[in-house]
């Protein structure tokens, strides 16, 4: 009971213990809910591409996934998206904020329209969310560190950041915010996610939560990081000024990216996507392969490192062989 204290402290909006849960990493979180709520004669709905454990948890529990689609900049536009809601009357809705792979954020009237339209329980993944624009989540907010000077973390002129769906929480008992110390706390080998929800959805998932699932190591390890939470993430404010910077670099190019929330950007868009993840690894760049074809993912480092890819991108590109940008 101590971690679910201490990440209500983190996340704030008034939560107490009895409003959080955590579990070994969020996978097991989101197995959880769908084993609650889920289940054979069940549905899921979720908006493609997203996270790809969701449809496949969804099917190791015996739920039917329901694929929805995003708009074109990887959005969703809210009439769309609680129509498709209505239609499918699913048992759960997936909204993932920021999404992975797009780094896209949801505005909170997207969640909020989907919470009033949906007739079972909704889930935001919020596993990027202390990388947000406009401090979105615990870190600029809750925690005193807005970034100083530029526009460090903020939303440009014409965009605005996505907020948190912890703020809606008091209006919507079948609302689930899930939250992971993989990302922002660079803790993904300690297994720990956590979901902040009403008492009584947790009172559910404890029927189907395996004895001892999260081992005592764990819970010091996440106790001790959340102790020295500012410390750890410092370089978060540092962290979104090169994604921001980078999203203008690469459109400045002449390529298309994603307005990102998350720290990575997804970029193209490609004729051929593999030949310039060839040619960026030929010069000693490792980016990823995923999401839409013709598409490429680079994750944010270092000032160093960000300047070894735009060099490495800027030679593929000029290369004759290179992918050509559609």
């Amino acid at each position: 009971m101590s971690l679910r204290a201490e990440l209500a402290a983190y996340l704030g909006h008034g939560l107490t213990a009895p409003q959080v849960w955590a579990a070994n990493g969020s996978n097991e979180i989101i197995q959880q809910l769908l084993q609650v709520f889920g289940g054979h004669g069940r549905s899921a709905l979720g908006f493609e591409p997203s996270y790809a454990m969701h449809p496949l948890i969804s099917r190791a529990t015996g739920t039917r996934w329901i694929s929805g689609a995003r708009e074109d900049d990887f959005g969703l536009d809210a009439s769309r998206t609680v129509h498709a809601v209505r239609e499918h009357q699913p048992d759960l809705v997936f909204l993932t904020s920021p999404n992975n792979p797009t780094g896209t954020g949801l505005p909170l009237a997207v969640i909020e329209a989907v919470c009033e339209a949906a007739p079972g329980m909704v889930v935001v993944d919020e596993a990027y969310a202390e990388f947000a624009r406009q401090g979105q989540g615990p870190v600029t907010r809750e925690r005193g560190l807005e970034p100083s000077g530029g526009s460090r973390g903020v939303a440009p002129p014409g965009q605005q950041g996505t907020g948190t769906a912890l703020a809606l929480l008091p209006r919507f008992p079948r609302l689930v915010v899930t939250r992971t110390m993989s990302k922002a706390f660079a803790l993904a080998g300690a297994r720990v996610g956590y979901l902040a929800a009403e008492p009584a959805v947790i009172d559910a998932l404890l029927l189907v939560r395996l004895p001892y699932h999260l081992s005592a190591q764990t819970q010091a390890t996440a106790r001790a990081a959340l102790a020295h939470a500012d410390g750890l993430l410092a370089t978060v404010a540092d962290l979104r000024a090169e994604r921001d910077a980078l999203v203008g670099w690469l459109r400045g190019r002449g390529l298309t990216a994603a307005d990102s929330d998350a720290n990575f950007v997804l970029f193209g868009r490609f004729g051929d996507s593999h030949a310039v993840w060839q040619g960026l690894l030929d010069r000693g760049v490792l980016v990823r392969e995923v999401g839409p074809p013709g598409w490429l993912r680079v994750s944010i480092g270092t000032p160093a490192e960000m300047a070894a890819f735009r060099d490495a991108l800027t030679a593929v590109l000029d290369h004759p062989e290179a992918g050509e940008v559609e």
